[in-house]
């Protein structure tokens, strides 16, 4: 357990998909890792929306800052122009390069070509599938942080089958479908 997976700002941006993704990493399942670059693209997107103020962008990211206090990845900037995928993640490639990760999670697919991907010894993964993996191999661990989202989460509250929607909408379509096939038995388990 515990790889290391380098989150793109695009899995970040989703409030439900982040806290998903940091519930579980909370589990010891994975190791996130993300940069200051990541960090203020996400800040400049939150800012976007009508009811996030620039103050609730930065409380964010502090408090995800300050539950992983190892997630910043430093000192990867001078491979920045070395990389081989779109140009505008090519601060992204280069931190996982760095950090040594073994994932990207992200839903920017294209902009990581596989054989580039390959060279750095890194796969480019969609959160769907790479959600969909963790519940296959760590089950228990992965329904606790669901299990723990749902009944934690305040605005809004979120059933399990609210949460399960949610994902839908951020087109974790196959990781939802799981989930709902799982759903009887999750239920009588845990739910």
């Amino acid at each position: 357990m515990h790889f290391p997976v380098f989150l793109d700002s695009c899995v970040l941006y989703p409030i439900v998909l982040t806290d998903t993704l940091l519930r579980i990493a909370e589990q010891s399942v994975f190791r996130p890792y993300w940069s200051s670059d990541v960090m203020e693209e996400l800040q400049r997107n939150l800012q976007l929306i009508p009811q996030i103020s620039p103050e609730m962008a930065t409380r964010r990211i502090e408090q995800m800052n300050r539950a992983f206090p190892d997630a910043m990845v430093t000192g990867y900037e001078a491979l920045v122009d070395g990389m081989g995928c779109d140009a505008k993640d090519r601060h992204v490639l280069a931190a996982a390069v760095h950090s040594d990760c073994q994932i990207v999670v992200t839903f920017n697919l294209k902009h990581f070509p596989s054989d580039e991907m390959r060279r750095h010894h890194l796969e480019a993964v969609h959160p769907d599938a790479f959600l969909l993996d963790q519940l296959e191999l760590y089950p228990e661990a992965v329904v606790h942080a669901l299990w723990r989202q749902s009944t934690e989460s305040a605005r809004p509250k979120l059933t399990p089958l609210q949460l399960m929607a949610s994902f839908e909408r951020l087109q974790l379509r196959d990781f939802s479908a799981e989930l709902r096939r799982r759903w009887p038995n999750l239920a009588r388990d845990r739910w």
